[in-house]
């Protein structure tokens, strides 16, 4: 951690390509604060479209695994939504795809406890390597790169439109994975990200894998892999989550 106290990253980390910022940075520029729009009750999305895959419905684990050992997702579920229990690990689909619309909802802990990081924090790994912070960012500042909607060590989003703690959020969020032949990186990732109804990226392009405090590249891998929820140790709940494939219509 940076010695500098009004620094709440580091300032010992790589430098970012094409930037002046280290990895982390707590002197980069925070993302302007955007109140999103009110909800009536607690009620944000009542279902998926037609064509979605349900990744998680409410009712149960049964399409999920322990990233850990490939054992049985040990997260709680009640009341509709699914909750971390710190110490079990993150927890992945069985289901495998790759460019997607995604949808998710996710409420940090109302009970406030930590600051900056250790605060409310978990992560969407999209095909279990592309990290899209969660975290509670309401009135608590943090390295830009890590606040909520941040593309994790990498970019930081647009706004810091989250809710206060204990309320729903929704993600949407569009991705296009990479493609490689062999070794080569022929084509790199873009994702649009979409925090409670406001644009945090649009088709940004990644710098590879997501990691802590260094730089990364790509690593070649499949077209389709999980999606990957963090254990974090904070209690972050999770509902209503399902994906659209990315396909052309092909009118005939």
């Amino acid at each position: 951690m940076s010695p500098d106290a009004n620094n709440v990253g580091y300032d010992d980390t790589p430098i970012l390509p094409g930037t002046d910022w280290h990895v982390h940075d707590g002197h980069r520029p925070q993302p302007p604060v955007v109140t999103p729009g009110e909800v009536c009750c607690d009620c944000v999305l009542v279902g998926p479209p037609t064509d979605a895959v349900v990744l998680f419905d409410g009712t149960d684990l049964s399409g999920w695994i322990s990233k850990k050992d490939d054992g049985p997702a040990m997260w709680e579920v009640t009341d509709g939504h699914m909750q971390v229990v710190p110490g079990t690990g993150p927890i992945q689909t069985k289901e495998h795809f790759g460019d997607c619309q995604l949808h998710l909802e996710f409420a940090a802990p109302e009970v406030v406890k930590g600051d900056s990081q250790g605060r409310g924090n978990s992560g969407v790994f999209l095909m279990g390597l592309y990290e899209i912070q969660v975290l509670d960012c309401f009135d608590n500042p943090t390295y830009p790169d890590g606040t909520t909607g941040g593309i994790y060590g990498q970019f930081p989003p647009l706004a810091n439109a989250c809710r206060k703690p204990g309320e729903w959020q929704t993600y949407d969020i569009i991705w296009e994975g990479p493609r490689f032949d062999g070794d080569a990186l022929v084509k790199p990732a873009f994702v649009t990200v979409i925090l409670n109804g406001i644009l945090l990226h649009h088709h940004k392009e990644l710098l590879g894998i997501t990691n802590h405090k260094v730089l990364t590249t790509y690593e070649p891998h499949p077209e389709v892999a999980p999606l990957e929820l963090q254990d974090h140790s904070d209690l972050v709940r999770f509902r209503n989550i399902w994906y659209r494939p990315l396909a052309e219509y092909d009118a005939g």
